[in-house]
């Protein structure tokens, strides 16, 4: 699995500010009806009842909310950069700027722990996520978290 085949380039992009982890689940929600034609109130729904199990900010400034949707075929994924940093409750207590979403079907079992992982790998080095937050060209973000893929796999 690589991040273009759950990423679209048109899922990137980058936001002046949310003022709570409500109002960022919207803007996630509505770059996924964007993009991948997802409910957005149905989405931000799912985002706040995953959340209520537990945090999904992970900490370095990076969140990986995610929900299963019964209207979806295949996993898929929203990314932000956030230009104002947000309390989003990490694990480590920072605020986030990096939110990557993934949103899988109901059924889909292991391919959704699969995208996690593979998401959650990829955020952890810093090295990377310093590049991603240096840029703010939504295209290029894509290019940058795509291309780290193939480099990851060779």
């Amino acid at each position: 699995m690589q991040i273009s085949s759950i990423l679209k380039p048109e899922a990137v992009r980058v936001i002046g500010a949310a003022s709570s982890k409500k109002r960022l689940f919207q803007e996630i929600a509505d770059v996924a009806q964007t993009a991948y034609g997802l409910n957005a109130q149905t989405t931000v729904e799912a985002l706040l009842d995953r959340e209520s199990l537990g945090p999904t900010g992970v900490g370095h400034g990076v969140a990986l909310p995610h929900a299963r949707l019964d209207t979806l075929s295949e996993v898929c994924g929203v990314f932000l950069i956030l230009e104002k940093p947000l309390d989003f409750g990490a694990v480590d207590r920072q605020p986030i700027d990096i939110a990557f979403a993934l949103f899988a079907p109901e059924d889909a079992g292991v391919e959704h722990l699969k995208a996690l992982a593979l998401v959650s790998r990829t955020l952890r080095e810093q090295s990377f996520c310093t590049k991603l937050r240096a840029n703010h060209e939504p295209s290029t973000l894509y290019t940058i978290l795509t291309e780290n893929q193939s480099v990851q796999a060779a």
